[in-house]
């Protein structure tokens, strides 16, 4: 009986190693580590960007800022080391997908991940607050806070997984809302099936649709991310 229910166990980690495998092999890596290519700047200001390619710390002369050194080719961190500019989003668009990336803030910074373009995934310098709110790392800005705050300190790099489910269309017309199925921040669920019945104030600005880039907020604060893929469902 013992040496069944290895096997099986065997097997099932057997198993689920393969669908990771194929889940990492239909992964779009996003950002190149190169170059801003197949990225674009919302709004007609790139002269305000502050998005760059390079080596992310945090400003050892202001903890509220990142220090930004060049890059060995293809190993670059997508940056915007001042805040204070505009948007950046993926000329990639999803629907259905599983958002896997990593980001860092310095201390008391602001930043979002939005999905399709529209509905935010809150960043923000949350370490170390024993009640988080709908303002903080990990809430899904403007439908619900967080579980827990397992945020990291400032200047460490922080893990998000994001499985979401667009919102659904019949000749033209919603029918369903989207809802982030789950979120994961640091290892642990902070969201489970999370409806969100409208866009979150500051997107991309084309409404609800059935597909849409990943986007980035820039006209806040400092934040770095780095390893952005996203797998179509």
């Amino acid at each position: 009986m013992r040496s069944t229910l290895r096997l099986l166990a065997l097997l099932l980690v057997i198993g689920l190693s393969h669908v990771a495998l194929a889940d990492d092999q239909n992964a779009q890596q996003l950002f190149n580590g190169k170059s801003l290519d197949g990225w674009k700047l919302k709004g007609d200001a790139a002269d305000r960007s502050n998005w760059a390619v390079g080596i992310a710390a945090m400003d050892k002369k202001d903890n509220r800022n990142l220090a930004v050194t060049p890059a060995e080719d293809g190993k670059g961190q997508l940056v915007n080391a001042a805040g204070g500019g505009i948007d950046i989003y993926s000329e990639a668009e999803f629907g259905d997908c599983h958002v896997s990336l990593e980001l860092m803030v310095p201390k008391g910074s602001n930043s979002g991940i939005y999905v399709m373009g529209n509905y935010e995934i809150q960043v923000l310098d949350s370490f170390g607050k024993e009640e988080i709110g709908p303002g903080d790392i990990g809430a899904v800005y403007g439908a619900a806070v967080a579980r827990v705050n397992a945020a990291r300190p400032p200047g460490e790099w922080q893990s998000f997984e994001i499985d979401f489910q667009a919102p659904r269309f019949e000749n033209g017309k919603k029918v369903a809302n989207a809802r982030f199925l789950r979120v994961v921040l640091n290892g642990k669920v902070i969201h489970d099936d999370v409806e969100v019945t409208t866009v979150t104030g500051g997107n991309l600005g084309r409404g609800e649709t059935p597909a849409g880039p990943l986007l980035f907020q820039g006209d806040h604060g400092p934040v770095a991310f780095r390893n952005i893929r996203v797998t179509k469902k």
